[in-house]
């Protein structure tokens, strides 16, 4: 079944933009930065190149103030916890081979793990950002590195009782300020009935997108977050790759199959900037315009270009956080045929340390799956239950869905 629409890859440009009415005036210049792929990506097209845009007073201070006052009305949770007791315990659990674990840390499959290969699965961790440091330290803890040169053989592995690892990560005691992202956030309703401000805004990102509405108005809330000084948010990409064994979250009710893995397939991320920041606080889109793009290239002679706490003025771009600007910008690349492709690696991007005050920023993430079977049924079933008057099933509303939801990923 063909879908009634196509969906851009990258439909804006500095003509398209200038004097488009999308905030409360005209806008302003708009800055544009182009993220060039390898060129063995070129033959997608043009469109398909990665691009953000910063479009100032985007929304006005009375409305960076309502959103603030609004999300503090809700309440915010921690965006991460300290991890638990039961650390070592819930990773006993998981049922891994010894020679599993090394393959999967053995990017470029030498036989031999480098500090920098483990680094890249930080997340295998216990929630804490691990650094080349904090890897030295488990290694002299555990014994797990004889010649101390820190790199690990694979019979020097085998060796290894991975218990003690988990042991070792278990016993540390962690910091907010250890974890991949140090913030508090919470959700807010736009979609009918909403407050009017916040209505406004969504209809303000359709025009930006130049998104079908349907799409737009059956994506995420909107996520408010706040950084206090001290608070980061490490290098990271908003969605995760999709392969035909990965379900989206947001089309998943519907589509009535089961898969391995998940994801939230956020096409677009348009941030909004709510407060001036004292210090610190840019987001930093690290490999912006290289033009090639290699994992363990992030990492070189101990700098983790994904930290942000550390390396944020190596980044290759920072924007400035500005009170009512906005940052647009895709996640992933088009398929050359009118919809969503790949994940786009240059799309990473973090939150830089906040050295003094505090940082409120709004995300709101534009939902599409890759399938566009499972879009297409989704879309349906959202327009037959909004068409079913107030007795429709109130779990099909994707903002209701989404409200008690933290997604890692």
């Amino acid at each position: 079944m063909m879908c009634p629409w196509h969906i851009p890859a990258a439909p804006l440009g500095s003509c398209s933009l200038e004097g488009r009415t999308l905030g409360p005036g005209t806008l302003k210049p708009v800055r544009l930065w182009w993220f060039f792929l390898p060129s063995s990506s070129l033959s997608i097209s043009v469109a398909a190149h990665t691009f953000a845009a910063e479009i100032p007073d985007f929304l006005t201070e009375e409305e960076c103030k309502l959103i603030v006052h609004l999300a503090q009305l809700k309440g915010l949770q921690k965006s991460q916890i300290l991890p638990t007791d039961d650390y070592e315990e819930a990773m006993e659990m998981i049922e891994i081979s010894q020679m599993d674990i090394f393959n999967l840390l053995d990017h470029n499959q030498d036989g031999q793990l480098q500090l920098k290969e483990v680094l890249t699965h930080t997340r295998l961790g216990n929630g804490r950002w691990m650094t080349p440091e904090n890897i030295r330290e488990m290694y002299t803890a555990v014994k797990a590195d004889p010649d101390g040169n820190g790199v690990l053989s694979l019979e020097e592995f085998k060796q290894l009782n991975i218990r003690d690892f988990h042991k070792y990560m278990g016993s540390q005691k962690v910091k907010m300020s250890d974890l991949v992202r140090n913030s508090q956030h919470t959700w807010l309703y736009q979609g009918e009935g909403a407050h009017q401000v916040m209505r406004a805004v969504r209809q303000r990102v359709m025009r930006l997108t130049r998104l079908p509405p349907e799409i737009v108005e059956h994506s995420e809330p909107l996520q408010v977050v706040r950084y206090d000084q001290g608070g980061h948010y490490h290098a990271h990409m908003d969605s995760g790759p999709v392969f035909p064994e990965t379900a989206c979250s947001h089309t998943k009710l519907v589509a009535n199959e089961s898969a391995p893995f998940e994801t939230s397939c956020r096409y677009v991320t348009v941030l909004f900037y709510l407060n001036n920041v004292t210090g610190g606080g840019e987001t930093v889109f690290p490999i912006a315009d290289n033009r090639t793009y290699e994992e363990m290239s992030l990492i070189q002679n101990d700098v983790d270009l994904r930290d942000t706490r550390k390396n944020c003025d190596k980044g290759n771009l920072r924007v400035k956080p500005q009170q009512g600007t906005a940052v647009f910008w895709y996640n992933y690349l088009s398929d050359g045929e009118g919809w969503v492709g790949e994940l786009d690696d240059f799309a990473l991007h973090g939150g830089c340390l906040v050295t003094q005050g505090t940082k409120w920023i709004a995300n709101n993430w534009i939902n599409v799956d890759p399938n566009r079977r499972r879009q297409l049924q989704f879309q349906q079933e959202m327009e037959r239950y909004a068409g079913a008057g107030p007795g429709a099933p109130g779990e099909w509303t994707v903002d209701k869905a989404y409200s008690g939801v933290h997604l890692e990923l």
